[in-house]
């Protein structure tokens, strides 16, 4: 028994279960997002830079390129539309999320 009258086992009981994991906020949203961009018209990976503004026109922003540096750190390419940002690796799309308050792309105005 300590001082407060709680034994260690009870200690370490009530430790692991303040240590438990919870359900996360994060993985609910990063869900929605992804049934949502399922529903939407996005850039599909593999279109070049060329057919990416032909059909959804020139982006609000193109930041500038990333990496490059070995063959294992590629170019990258970011371009803001208003509803969603699109990857390219070299000149092809990797990858394209929808422009929502969720993981890194909470202001994403603020990037460079």
């Amino acid at each position: 028994m300590t001082k407060f009258g709680i034994s260690l086992p009870m200690l370490v009981l009530l430790a692991a279960g303040a240590a438990a994991p919870q359900p996360a906020r994060a993985d609910n949203l990063l869900v929605n997002r992804v049934k949502q961009e399922q529903g939407m018209n996005l850039p599909a990976r593999g279109m070049s830079m060329e057919q990416v503004e032909q059909k959804f026109g020139a982006p609000k922003r193109k930041l500038s390129p990333r990496g490059g540096d070995t063959a294992k750190h590629p170019v990258i390419n970011r371009w803001d539309y208003s509803n969603f940002i699109v990857y390219f690796e070299h000149s092809h799309v990797i990858h394209a999320v929808l422009n929502t308050p969720a993981g890194n792309n909470k202001n994403p105005e603020t990037a460079n």
